[in-house]
């Protein structure tokens, strides 16, 4: 079993990733219920919080179901960071996660996310903040380092846990390298090995199949796995490879009944979360990413787009569901 804190998760927790513009309580709900152990916030401008910014404090709701569920934070200011713990916990989270990782320009430009990896004397004066503000554990996802020529994850992990952190994620990529080439994860085995390391380590990157899991599992002995764009259209994931781990053995692919059903839902969520109107414009990003690999979806992407009520969803499901049942009875 691993602990966060008080968090008992299972003996290899799968987290879901906090992502921009995804992570929000209705994908949270899809892939809690397909398997995720633990999930993250969208992660929210310290200094939003603070001014009271509408975008912000959406981004604080949370619900039971969704537990153990954890709200990320970002900033570049030590008060800042800890004055938005406090906000933070009056919502009353399961715990607090900083983002050290994120490479985002417009972030980075701000000293904050991934910004902050070129100084790990603010890193940590700004951990201790959030760490002295709260009586909820905290967390740190972070990476390799800035670029190649300066990776301090040791460094950065054996000074972050002194700071009182519980747990610490690395994204085995520097921020150099954006979202792009192979992740490193011999750096995650690394730090793993190292004997002074006593807190949680979680791998990030590169996972997108149960074998790939599985491997890295092996390989380099983290304590978990966290998931981020492979969840995309995808919360199946989580599952498959927890029923991998177990047996060796792959789930049956989602069906286009399965797939129908998460569009289903996720608007319905998003819907009762937004709006329906502006549930249903921002749900457009996922229609894709739900029906990836599938043939002639492309006639229907469209129409999906220009859904703007749940009774219109509805139908188009059923024309969809209608169309493919034939396709397939013909492929048959």
């Amino acid at each position: 079993m691993i602990k966060i804190g008080n968090i008992e998760l299972p003996e290899f927790p799968l987290l879901l990733a906090p992502m921009e513009d995804v992570s929000d309580p209705p994908f949270r709900r899809l892939c809690k219920m397909h398997g995720a152990d633990l999930m993250y916030s969208e992660f929210i401008s310290s200094e939003g919080l603070i001014r009271d910014a509408i975008k912000s404090r959406k981004k604080l709701d949370i619900f039971d179901y969704e537990r153990p569920v954890g709200i990320q934070i970002f900033g570049g200011d030590e008060e800042a960071m800890a004055m938005s713990a406090r906000i933070v916990e009056t919502v009353n989270p399961d715990l607090v996660d900083i983002n050290f990782g994120c490479p985002v320009k417009k972030v980075v430009c701000k000293g904050a996310g991934a910004g902050v990896l070129k100084d790990i004397d603010l890193m940590v004066r700004l951990t201790k903040a959030v760490v002295s503000s709260t009586h909820l554990p905290v967390t740190v996802k972070t990476r390799l380092g800035w670029d190649s020529t300066s990776i301090n994850i040791d460094e950065v992990a054996e000074r972050l846990q002194e700071t009182g952190i519980k747990a610490l994620t690395i994204h085995a990529r520097t921020r150099a390298q954006m979202y792009k080439g192979e992740a490193d994860w011999e750096h995650i085995s690394r730090i793993k090995q190292n004997p002074n390391i006593e807190i949680p380590i979680f791998g990030n990157g590169d996972i997108d199949s149960p074998e790939k899991a599985l491997e890295y599992k092996q390989k380099y002995a983290c304590d978990g796995i966290m998931i981020g764009r492979a969840a995309i259209g995808y919360p199946w994931i989580f599952n498959e490879i927890k029923h991998f781990f177990k047996t060796g053995e792959h789930l049956p692919a989602p069906t286009i009944e399965d797939r129908l059903l998460a569009v289903r839902q996720h608007a319905e969520w998003s819907a009762e979360w937004k709006g329906e109107r502006l549930g249903l414009v921002e749900m457009r990003q996922h229609y894709s990413n739900y029906f990836r690999g599938v043939p002639h979806f492309k006639d229907f992407r469209k129409k999906f787009l220009e859904v703007f009520t749940l009774e219109e969803m509805d139908a188009l499901i059923k024309e969809t569901q209608a169309f493919y049942t034939e396709y397939l009875a013909q492929q048959a």
